[in-house]
């Protein structure tokens, strides 16, 4: 994509700039030619922000400006917020979503003057390599560890996509690819795969873990043995390194049998996918 607009050009602001993930964007756009103006509201956030040094801007006069605006927030607030923040935009504002969840429940308010995009980061890869002990400790990305990113345009012009393309390869840096997806697809990669589905599993094994040091097997040889045999599982089924044992599908035919639903797929269905972001996003308390 172009380069037309040259970085300094471009102001920037972070609503929630002092929350977890406000702090972490802001600490690296703070390391590129961006002009920014970062908004908070919260004590602990403002609080955040004063430890770095750095001044806090009004949200009405911030939005009144800004270019691009990132939206920092938890993803139930955003639907509410967007309500309050895009009668403020100027005419031509491209908003950034860091999640998919309100903009797939069509909770995110629109105007046909501004542009719309949604990302969200991949984290680091289980099996990839990275350059430093320090991007190995980094699990969840956008401190040293490489990472892909996904982005969306939900609506506007694709060369705003283009700009909002590289103020978020810079926000989650060090980025190795951003792929180009629909918003529909990031919804289906979460909360469908990665959390009603991966998170979930996860939890589970760490149960299962609990559930054998309870039984009475030492909780250092149980940690041990569960993370060196939820590593290789992992490494068959995406890497293809060796095939499972023959007994090693018969106890997984077995696991499937006795804790999955035959009918787990249909969390990928526009009905179940209506159901747990509604849930997500609190909608039905809101409504009431």
């Amino acid at each position: 994509m172009g380069n037309a607009i040259q970085n300094n050009d471009v102001l920037i602001a972070v609503i929630g700039a002092g929350g977890k993930m406000g702090c972490r964007i802001t600490d690296n756009l703070r390391k590129t030619e961006y002009r920014l103006l970062l908004c908070e509201q919260a004590e602990s956030g403002m609080a955040r922000l004063a430890e770095r040094g750095l001044t806090i801007t009004p949200n009405e006069e911030a939005l009144a400006v800004a270019d691009v605006i990132i939206l920092a927030v938890p993803d139930a607030v955003i639907g509410p917020l967007s309500q309050t923040i895009v009668p403020q935009l100027k005419p031509d504002a491209t908003v950034i979503l860091l999640d998919p969840a309100a903009a797939y429940a069509q909770q995110v308010v629109l105007r046909d003057d501004c542009h719309f995009v949604v990302t969200h980061p991949c984290h680091p890869a289980l099996f990839e390599e990275q350059d430093s002990p320090e991007a190995r400790k980094d699990m969840f990305g956008g401190i040293s560890a490489k990472q892909d990113i996904v982005i969306a345009l939900h609506q506007g012009q694709e060369e705003k996509l283009a700009l909002a393309e590289r103020i978020c390869i810079a926000m989650f840096a060090p980025v190795t690819q951003c792929h180009r997806i629909t918003v529909e697809h990031m919804a289906l990669l979460e909360p469908a795969a990665a959390e009603v589905v991966a998170a979930a599993a996860a939890c589970i094994m760490k149960e299962a873990m609990d559930e054998v040091i309870r039984m009475g097997v030492p909780e250092a040889a149980a940690r041990s043995f569960m993370l060196g045999h939820i590593q290789i599982p992992l490494a068959i089924a995406f890497n293809n390194v060796n095939p499972f044992s023959d007994a090693a599908k018969i106890a997984i035919e077995y696991g499937f049998e006795k804790i999955f639903k035959p009918d787990w797929k249909q969390v990928f269905t526009k009905e179940s996918l209506d159901e747990v972001l509604r849930l997500m996003l609190h909608l039905d308390e809101k409504k009431g």
